[in-house]
């Protein structure tokens, strides 16, 4: 079972921190010992970021279209803790496609000019769909600031019946746990991302770091699996582009 420091157990000064993650941050060496081509499969985050935030914007239109519970309690709220996480939001688009991120990350971790952040959204509006929504904002937030830990916690707060969104948290918990070299962790979580969906963005992208970290694992027949799945089930993926290659080190290894 996966293990990592609850929000209970959160690093109480910045220094505590940054000396937890210099510590256990050594995932870099996981990846790079395989191959250059593996840094291509970054390059999916960036081309479709447009379409993660549309589908993160319909899921959460659906959810407030269909909530007629409660009407004159749970709807109001629902509505205003959506129109509180405006801001919050924009700064986490403009984190994505900006040179420097950090600062706009914190920015819609925490608000700013009288703005809630994410975090004041999860805390006041607790049980909304925006709330929810904000878990997932916060963990790929603290993801791209290295804060791995906090990156876990918000993440599996999150829930979402759409596929694509939820195939990306859990593949963002298995990046964490790969940052803080739990690699079996992070293995799980890859292969929960692509159990959630095999669509053709997120699949092959979870399917080539679950077999990179099976290499690291010297589970040389599971790396092959997933390394064969990509060649046979998305050939036109950026994973596919150098597979044969990687295939080619899971059969000498064996």
């Amino acid at each position: 079972m996966a293990t990592y420091k609850k929000r209970g157990h959160k690093p109480k000064t910045k220094a505590d921190k940054d000396d937890i993650i210099e510590q256990n941050s050594t995932t870099a060496e996981v990846f790079n010992t395989l191959d250059e081509t593996a840094s291509k499969t970054e390059e999916w985050a960036i081309k479709n970021q447009k379409y993660i935030f549309v589908i993160v914007g319909l899921a959460a239109a659906i959810v407030l279209g269909y909530l007629g519970y409660d009407k004159f309690i749970a709807q109001p709220k629902a509505s205003e803790a959506m129109n509180e996480m405006y801001t919050a939001q924009t700064y986490f688009d403009q984190a994505v496609n900006a040179t420097e991120k950090d600062s706009l990350f914190t920015l819609a971790l925490n608000g700013a000019d009288g703005k809630f952040g994410m975090l004041d959204i999860i805390n006041e509006y607790s049980g909304t769909p925006a709330a929810n929504l904000a878990n997932y904002y916060a963990g790929m937030s603290y993801l791209n600031l290295r804060d791995y830990i906090n990156a876990i916690t918000y993440l599996e707060d999150f829930s979402s019946e759409d596929v694509v969104l939820n195939a990306i948290a859990k593949g963002g918990i298995g990046d964490a746990f790969a940052q803080l070299n739990q690699q079996e962790n992070a293995l799980e979580y890859y292969e929960k991302a692509v159990a959630v969906s095999d669509n053709e963005f997120t699949a092959p992208l979870y399917l080539f770091k679950a077999g990179s970290v099976a290499m690291v694992l010297e589970d040389y027949d599971k790396a092959l699996k997933y390394f064969n799945r990509i060649k046979d089930e998305f050939p036109n993926s950026t994973e596919a582009t150098n597979i044969e290659v990687f295939i080619g080190k899971a059969e000498a290894s064996m």
